[in-house]
């Protein structure tokens, strides 16, 4: 019985005098997983990760709230240290969150409304939810 490949069968491997063998490594490679959709795992993380919308206070929070901010400032160096929850908008997406911070005030920026804590978190008076 002989075969399609019965006059080639016993010769060597062919080499090329050019193109050097391939390395084991990186053959393997060739057949590595192929990623397609690249970037595509992250952006289907960043739409599922949650962010939590801005509460709009009412006025009478807001009295409070500037009440206490002036009071604070007319303290200057001898003010207790603050805890301050404000919200921190999200640099990629609508919403944010509401972050919790205590530290002492270093500085009252007016022309910006706002105001710099110890630490050098910087707090616009209007992200101020609580402050105690």
């Amino acid at each position: 019985m002989s075969g399609n490949y019965d006059d080639i069968i016993g010769l060597p491997h062919p080499t090329s005098a050019r193109h050097p063998r391939m390395p084991l490594t990186d053959r393997a490679a060739q057949f590595s997983p192929f990623a397609a959709l690249s970037g595509y795992d992250e952006a289907l993380k960043e739409t599922a990760r949650l962010t939590q919308r801005r509460i709009e206070l009412d006025e009478s929070v807001k009295e409070e709230l500037d009440r206490k901010l002036r009071r604070l400032e007319s303290l200057g160096k001898e003010a207790p240290p603050v805890t301050v929850t404000y919200f921190l908008q999200d640099p990629r997406k609508e919403g944010g969150a509401y972050v919790t911070v205590t530290g002492r005030v270093k500085k009252f920026h007016r022309h910006c409304q706002g105001m710099e804590l110890e630490d050098g978190t910087e707090i616009y008076f209007s992200d101020i939810l609580r402050l105690n």
